[in-house]
């Protein structure tokens, strides 16, 4: 299973892609609609776009993330270039973000200088994913991540096409997409609860453009000719109409404005109509698990997240745990009774210290040992029993 978490994630990722072939897919917006299908669009991933199948179980989203953004530029990397070899990809990618990188935002900055080049884009990766510190931050800000990730694909085109990044050509592509969200949401003649949450989605990820700083009143200002690879226009409707759900109602004067949208950008209204529908079926099928959606009640939506991520580690590492635990009597006994009965305050604290002690000795427990990771622990004890073989919870009871 690839754990993009360690180091050599991709390399293990490519080695289970092999043999590496050029994508099936050569029709621009079919390879756009096939993106979209992932959720990649949306901020929110379901599915990866491979040859084959990667599945998400068990994965951070931050780890998703990671996967499909390597998997669509290595993706966009072998439809232009017709080259299937992943060593040349990732000289490339790293490349390109090199380039890419304004200042004041340098992904490389902590990569050391004899780190190889899939080191270096593993953190390069992380870097574009990363949202906060540690689960508890994560939790409570930036509450789905990534919105404008699709952003470095079409920017990844631009440099593969022209041997560069053309001059501005990231800045015009985010003032575009942030000046349309805003012109969508002053088109809406019902407000959402959840617009100045989306507001904030979007300020959270751009770069160079604030919604503040917005000052157009209709499309026909915006300069959308600047942009004539379909993908690019697909995306600017898409995100436009994303801005606009709400309960699943468009009303007419937001279609019309999609439609008014894509006539100056020469994009057909069977788009549009394909686009309101396939962004309400995306959101109604996926609403319960997009945080953003579920955001009014955030302590809930914490305690939810957690419980997930907690769960998904024990899983990972149940047989780590096993051997650990295995070894210490106490703890396992401990552990038995708090199946049955609350623990006083001082097997609270042996608990607590044994645990602690456990999790220095697996690398992917060690959140429990940042600050805030100790408000965890109380879910470890409550799943490890729950999570570990049968014969466990036979050795536990005895």
């Amino acid at each position: 299973m690839i754990n993009p978490s360690t180091p050599g994630w991709i390399e293990k990722f490519f080695a289970g892609q092999r043999p590496l072939k050029l994508p099936v897919i050569n029709d621009d917006v079919s390879f756009y609609k096939a993106v979209r299908n992932t959720g990649f669009i949306y901020g929110h991933i379901v599915s990866f776009d491979t040859q084959k199948a990667i599945t998400a179980k068990n994965k951070t989203p931050e780890e998703i993330s990671k996967i499909a953004l390597l998997s669509i530029l290595y993706n966009v990397f072998a439809r232009i270039t017709a080259e299937t070899k992943h060593e040349k990809f990732i000289a490339s990618a790293v490349a390109f973000y090199k380039e890419m990188s304004p200042e004041g935002f340098n992904p490389l900055k902590k990569v050391l200088p004899d780190n190889s080049l899939t080191g270096e884009l593993e953190k390069i990766l992380g870097d574009r994913v990363q949202t906060n510190d540690n689960i508890i931050s994560k939790s409570f800000s930036h509450i789905l991540t990534n919105a404008l990730l699709f952003e470095d694909i079409l920017a990844f085109r631009q440099y593969l096409v022209n041997d560069e990044i053309p001059l501005n050509y990231l800045k015009k592509l985010e003032e575009t997409i942030v000046s349309v969200v805003s012109l969508a949401l002053n088109a809406k003649q019902n407000k959402s609860n959840y617009d100045d949450l989306l507001v904030k989605l979007f300020e959270s990820s751009v770069r160079y453009t604030k919604f503040s700083k917005v000052q157009l009143q209709n499309p026909e200002t915006l300069e959308l000719d600047y942009f004539t690879y379909a993908p690019e226009k697909c995306y600017i409707i898409d995100m436009a109409g994303l801005a606009m759900w709400s309960d699943s109602i468009i009303e007419n004067s937001e279609k019309q404005f999609l439609l008014s949208l894509a006539s100056i950008m020469n994009v057909s209204p069977e788009f549009v109509s394909e686009s309101i529908l396939q962004t309400d079926q995306f959101i109604k099928k996926n609403k319960a698990q997009i945080p953003y959606f579920n955001y009014s009640n955030p302590v809930k939506h914490f305690y939810d997240h957690t419980t997930q991520y907690v769960m998904m580690l024990i899983s990972r590492n149940k047989k780590r745990l096993l051997k650990e635990l295995s070894n210490n009597g106490e703890l396992m006994l401990l552990l038995s009774h708090s199946t049955h009965r609350s623990l006083d305050g001082k097997e609270k604290k042996k608990v607590k210290k044994q645990l602690l002690e456990i999790c220095k000795t697996v690398p992917s427990l060690t959140i429990f040992l940042l600050p805030g990771g100790s408000l965890l622990l109380p879910l470890l004890v409550k799943f490890i029993p729950k999570m570990l073989p049968s014969a466990f919870n036979e050795n536990l009871e005895e």
